[in-house]
């Protein structure tokens, strides 16, 4: 397989290109930098995508080891006008939350602010086309924050989600999109112990999988989940049914609170998810959103603190 291209600067492409490697912004030396594709292609059906090796990849970079070990975070990177075929994914102190160095902090107090101090941060993605190839699309990972996905279009299919929003992530930006993915069993965003991040405006066309689920996992990978999904902003979109007598909810907070099955693995410390396992999905804004099509159940939320309003 061709090696990774490392980006450190600014890129334009043409748009006929069609580039058939992986592309890396890795560490804070990759800091500021844009890549304009004008249409170009990033990935081909043949370059396989996983979560530790995606089409794109936005990835903190360790220095030393041990006690001494810091990571150096890319920041205020924007990728525009691109197809991506496969993944990007953000990448802090792992891949997602089930990743070794992710464990270990999680084992901490200090976890949440460790997480965001090592993940990516400011980025902007504007104006891409996703085409699905199995995986999920477009992952945020442990501690992202401030991060912006905007006029994007998600395509293809999966058998995940089209959006993943890890634990300990936070006021990350995913408006103006439209999601016309198939997800085979699966909701198109996952808000999982992710917290202020506002989703608004976006299409979903015939998310019959589930649009939108605000949880929270415990105890998966044997990592705690510290920060709960709270203080997000659902608010603007627009979910398209063509019909509705299989459709699972479209906006469902604390979805995971019925049959978690991994918090037996959770391990026992007194704060997180370790110390309370359930959801915690608390203070989200639902309001304005609009259903066209056959009925179905729209909005399932039994927290009376979550204000739910407008929604049609």
């Amino acid at each position: 397989m061709p090696e990774a291209v490392r980006v450190t600067c600014d890129l334009d492409l043409d748009p006929s290109d069609v580039i058939a490697r992986k592309i890396v912004f890795a560490g804070e030396q990759a800091s500021g930098s844009m890549l304009d594709c004008h249409g170009a292609t990033i990935g081909t059906a043949d370059l396989k995508s996983t979560p530790r090796a995606p089409t794109i990849a936005i990835r903190s970079v360790p220095k030393g080891r041990g006690e001494d070990r810091i990571w150096s975070a890319p920041s205020d990177i924007t990728i525009r006008n691109c197809t991506i075929v496969g993944s990007l994914r953000l990448i802090g102190l792992g891949p997602n939350g089930e990743a070794e160095a992710v464990r270990r902090s999680s084992l901490t107090r200090d976890h949440t602010r460790n997480a965001q101090n090592a993940a990516p941060s400011g980025i902007v993605l504007d104006r891409l086309k996703f085409q699905a190839t199995g995986g999920i699309p477009l992952y945020f990972g442990p501690g992202v924050t401030r991060t912006t996905l905007r006029n994007s279009r998600f395509l293809g299919k999966t058998a995940k989600t089209a959006i993943y929003l890890d634990a300990e992530s936070a006021s990350n930006d995913i408006s103006g999109n439209t999601f016309a993915m198939k997800s085979v069993g699966r909701e198109l965003i996952a808000v999982d112990g992710s917290a202020r991040n506002v989703i608004a405006n976006n299409t979903f066309r015939d998310p019959e999988n589930g649009g939108i689920y605000v949880y929270r996992n415990c105890g998966e990978g044997g990592t705690i989940r510290h920060q709960k999904p709270q203080y997000n902003e659902i608010s603007g979109n627009r979910f398209i049914y063509k019909e509705a007598l299989t459709a699972r909810p479209a906006i469902w907070l604390n979805q995971r609170d019925i049959g978690k099955i991994f918090c037996s693995t959770d391990p026992k410390y007194p704060f997180g998810s370790s110390l309370d396992s359930s959801d915690q999905a608390k203070h989200n804004i639902v309001r304005n959103n609009r259903f066209e099509g056959p009925w179905s159940l729209r909005i399932v939320n039994f927290d009376d603190t979550n204000r739910i309003v407008g929604n049609k």
